[in-house]
């Protein structure tokens, strides 16, 4: 099975206090089976198998979107197959 990075981040921006839709978007990645997950205030990244990650994107693109973001932009690349 391949291995998938997944890069992420969610509109609009506050810098004085990260938006609900920012909240849900790093809870899904941070609860999901993924591994070397590193959130921080302007872009997300993690890693993990194929389903896992294509599983998360499908979850942080609606769950964020129905918490108020306007855009997601998100990049999704194969880096390996499994146990590389």
């Amino acid at each position: 099975m391949e291995r998938l990075r997944v890069e992420f981040t969610t509109e609009p921006f506050d810098l004085d206090e990260a938006p609900a839709h920012a909240v849900v978007a790093r809870e899904v990645i941070q609860s999901a089976e993924l591994d070397a997950v590193d959130v921080g205030p302007f872009g997300n990244t993690a890693e993990g198998g194929a389903d896992a990650v294509l599983t998360a994107v499908d979850a942080l693109l609606r769950k964020s979107l129905a918490a108020g973001a306007t855009r997601v932009s998100l990049q999704v690349n194969v880096i390996g197959e499994g146990g590389k």
